[in-house]
């Protein structure tokens, strides 16, 4: 039996699709982190967050001090800094022992901030937690070279597999319309792009580099 992870959701600043859905995937036990503005959406949901971390100048000072009223810890950090507010969030999930960590609303208008949270997982100092981006029905992970990844979704659901930092080497592919067996896969190639769920898992194993994968629940209509 694998050992029990503990697991994190951080709010971040970005656009929240779908907030309703949130709830749903919310557990009993998650430790709860708002990114800075990510507490509006905290605010916005009825949550009540452990954890409000960040510079604070994208968030209501007052939804802050209610937050702070009510129990949340509140980290602040000055504005004239080397990380983003997610970042530090993400720091401080691990600090807390989380190894399983999902983060919300990372994306949105403004591309570099989006590009900067999506390429956050593949930093040094995240290797040992397992990094998911949600977006409503989308999900979004790194995946590192090694080992085996079980991803779970439906028949029928779309799966991309964009490589970074150069070629992604030795990929293999169970439960795949499009299977892969030990190839390649070269950076700025889309060979990747719109796979598809055959059954309600797939395994990809990846021999060398870094893989985004995302994963794209139900139809794209």
């Amino acid at each position: 039996m694998s050992p029990e992870k503990h697991r994190a959701v951080i709010f971040a600043n970005g656009e929240l699709s779908q907030p309703e859905s949130v709830l749903r995937l919310l557990r009993p036990d998650d430790l709860l982190i708002a990114a800075d503005g990510g507490g509006k959406h905290c605010e916005a949901l009825g949550l009540q967050p452990h954890l409000l971390v960040g510079d604070m100048d994208s968030l209501d000072p007052a939804i802050a001090t209610r937050f702070e009223a009510a129990g949340s810890q509140v980290l602040r950090y000055p504005i004239h800094k080397d990380y983003t507010d997610l970042e530090l969030a993400l720091l401080q999930a691990l600090e807390r022992g989380a190894d399983d960590i999902i983060v919300l609303a990372a994306l949105g208008r403004r591309w570099d901030q989006t590009l900067a949270n999506l390429l956050l997982p593949a930093g040094q100092a995240f290797e040992s937690a397992s990094i998911r981006l949600v977006d409503g029905s989308q999900e979004i992970q790194l995946l590192r070279p090694g080992k085996w990844f079980a991803l779970h979704g439906q028949p029928g659901d779309t799966l991309s597999l964009v490589p970074l930092l150069g070629a992604a080497c030795g990929i293999s592919t169970q439960g795949l319309e499009y299977p892969l067996n030990d190839e390649n896969l070269e950076f700025g190639s889309t060979r990747g792009v719109s796979n598809v769920l055959l059954e309600s898992s797939a395994r990809i194993y990846l021999r060398q580099g870094l893989l985004l994968c995302v994963l794209i629940h139900g139809s794209l209509d």
